[in-house]
């Protein structure tokens, strides 16, 4: 599994950027045409599409809240725990992938200053599931960069050979973190082109680590043996506050990233007895 990530990954041209700028420039113009780069500009300019989808979704409270924990950065890296024993390369590119994601959603939320939905709107106007989000960190979402910045990695990484599976391969994996980033929007968080711009941060964010581990080997040591204790140590961490989520919100999201920790560590514990 790791030599086909690998031989995928070395197939991958800096062509790729290409569609995420343009369609940055295009957010961009439209927002220009429509006099909305101001903050409170855009906001009001997202006002009816936010309260149309808002109101749809949030008619699946349970569902929307579930799938939006998917976004945290904990829980998406549980869920892919057990690729450290098969496909270390992935994480490689994981790494510096979130490390990049990271920096860029705490940079653009600085920069950009939108007010979050329940600060700028009348909060009887629109459902808030789960907690309520403040502040003036709206744009981009955080969580929808999380997703595609996971999702791109994993895209790339187990993409087919043939061209038909290819597509609906990509189609797949675009409509999965759509549906997850726009939870963001139903659970009253975010406006729609935060989830949108977050998406394609993501996927630039994605593609980013897939060039930096395969021309750098900063995470090279990923997939030796004998540091399979220090995964080991981060894992029991992670489900030990994973857990704690399940004891106070039983969602059934945390129990998937439970069990997926659960066997990563029985594999890893595996391999260094095995050795």
């Amino acid at each position: 599994m790791n030599e086909y990530v690998i031989d995928n990954y070395r197939r991958l041209r800096p062509a790729l950027f290409f569609l995420p700028l343009i369609l940055l420039a295009a957010i961009a113009w439209f927002l220009f045409k429509h006099h909305a780069l101001q903050a409170d500009q855009y906001v009001e300019v997202q006002r009816p599409a936010f309260m149309f989808i808002n109101h749809h979704l949030g008619q699946y409270p349970n569902i929307i809240y579930n799938i939006t924990q998917v976004g945290d950065a904990l829980i998406f890296l549980s869920l892919l725990s057990i690729f450290i024993v098969y496909a270390p390369k992935l994480w490689e590119a994981l790494l510096s992938a979130s490390l990049l994601s990271m920096v860029l959603s705490s940079v653009l939320k600085n920069l950009f200053l939108v007010p979050r939905p329940a600060v700028a709107l009348d909060n009887s106007s629109f459902i808030i599931i789960g907690e309520r989000a403040v502040g003036h960190a709206s744009l981009p979402s955080g969580h929808s960069i999380t997703v595609f910045t996971t999702l791109t990695v994993l895209m790339f990484a187990f993409m087919p050979r043939k061209t038909g599976y290819k597509v609906l391969w990509i189609l797949l994996t675009a409509v999965t973190g759509l549906l997850i980033a726009f939870t963001r929007v139903g659970v009253g968080a975010h406006y729609p082109l935060d989830v949108i711009i977050g998406s394609i941060v993501g996927f630039i964010s994605g593609l980013s680590g897939i060039f930096i581990s395969r021309n750098y080997k900063i995470w090279a040591w990923v997939g030796n043996k004998k540091y399979h204790p220090v995964f080991i140590g981060l894992m029991l961490v992670c489900f030990v506050i994973v857990v704690s989520q399940i004891v106070s919100q039983h969602l059934i999201i945390f129990y998937l990233a439970c069990a997926s920790l659960a066997f990563a560590l029985y594999k890893l514990v595996y391999a260094i007895i095995k050795k």
